[in-house]
């Protein structure tokens, strides 16, 4: 489970990276509209960065099969939920809006997941 805090730890480290490039180096070189694109994905990998090391707390109470699959969707969709805003601003890959609502399928499949097995505790 340690591994979980880790992964968030340094997915939320990236996370503040990225916000700070966002805000002080792609404002004057992208438009408002890509601005907002990448903010989102800032967003999203923030919040599931810190759902990352909420699970891994949580490793420590449940067994790793109820933490383990959920934890790797949210992992899953950051990389393909942010990292697909992320490339399509930075590179004006707009074909890439069609990968995002992938990661945003990961994303919710993780939560569900991790409900539906803390239901069935």
């Amino acid at each position: 489970m340690k591994t979980w805090i880790i992964t968030g730890a340094l997915f939320m480290a990236l996370a503040v990276i990225l916000g700070a490039f966002g805000a002080h180096g792609l404002k004057s070189r992208v438009t408002p509209e890509d601005l907002v694109i990448f903010e989102t994905g800032v967003r999203y990998h923030s919040m599931h960065a810190l759902g990352l090391i909420l699970l891994g707390i949580m490793g420590f109470q449940y067994q790793a099969e109820v933490i383990q699959l959920p934890a790797i969707l949210l992992t899953v969709g950051i990389l393909i939920f942010s990292g697909s805003l992320y490339i399509l601003v930075l590179t004006d890959t707009r074909w890439l809006g069609a990968v995002t609502p992938f990661g945003g399928v990961a994303f919710i499949a993780g939560w569900v997941l991790l409900a539906y097995r803390l239901i069935k505790l």
